[in-house]
């Protein structure tokens, strides 16, 4: 079995490392989309373009089940994509629902990126599983460029995440949902900010887990054993800097 990821650049490493616990023994395509990232800047038609693009590439690698490891191209770009293509294309969703029943009625601050802050997808999850008004959303453009600048500990993050939180009581606050997933990279830093007590939730489980009933239902056969192919835009990553660095950041998320 062929399985296919994509993002705008590392963010979904988080997603393919959860996927290699999930099913360890199969062939993965991940695709970094490098030359357009971030996508939570783009406009819609190009986030849509782009990850078309992306879809068509890993067709043609013969992948057998797509999973869209970007939440930003999941909220502009799943419906379209589902409609065009006839095989499975899994999306990311945020961990709203969870950290609203989690929450005990404080409040929930979902972090993501400009688009997915600004589209109906996310706008619609959050009217249908908040019924007490308790959820607040706020961009976050900054951790995208630490975490593809490879900064995951870089001493001026934590002042990012409170310059960011100006206006906001953080003890308000008792769920923070991680709605893009080069954001996971900086879950340490924002624990330090709000506080141990804090519950962080993101949706990779979720994808996963969907991604693995599919696998099932359609009875795809396992490759059985694991290896991985990275793509930066279409071109095969080759130079050991760049694999060393996939391979890196994959461990850090093991930890």
């Amino acid at each position: 079995m062929r399985i296919g990821l994509f993002d705008s650049g590392i963010g979904g490493l988080t997603l393919l490392e959860c996927a290699l616990r999930y099913l360890p023994e199969e062939e993965y395509f991940f695709y970094a989309d490098s030359d357009h990232v971030p996508y939570g800047e783009k406009k819609k038609e190009e986030i849509l373009q782009y990850s078309e693009n992306a879809v068509q590439f890993l067709i043609q690698q013969g992948c057998d089940v797509i999973v869209i490891a970007c939440n930003t191209a999941t909220s502009v770009a799943a419906a379209r994509l589902r409609e065009k293509y006839d095989l499975p294309i899994i999306g990311i969703e945020p961990a709203v629902k969870p950290a609203v029943e989690h929450s005990n009625h404080k409040r929930v601050l979902v972090m993501a990126t400009e688009t997915t802050v600004r589209e109906k997808k996310l706008k619609e999850l959050v009217d249908r599983v908040d019924e007490e008004h308790l959820v607040d959303m706020i961009a976050m453009p900054g951790f995208v460029k630490y975490a593809e600048r490879g900064e995951f500990e870089n001493e001026n993050i934590v002042d990012y995440i409170r310059s960011q939180l100006k206006g906001k009581r953080i003890s308000d606050y008792s769920e923070v949902v991680l709605g893009c997933t080069h954001f996971n990279h900086f879950a340490k830093q924002i624990k330090e900010v709000f506080g141990a007590d804090c519950e962080i939730l993101d949706g990779s489980e979720g994808t996963i887990r969907n991604l693995v009933r599919i696998v099932q239902e359609k009875q795809l056969p396992s490759h059985g054993k694991c290896e991985i192919t990275y793509f930066q835009s279409g071109r095969r990553v080759t130079d050991s800097k760049t694999l060393a660095f996939y391979e890196k950041v994959l461990n850090r998320l093991k930890k």
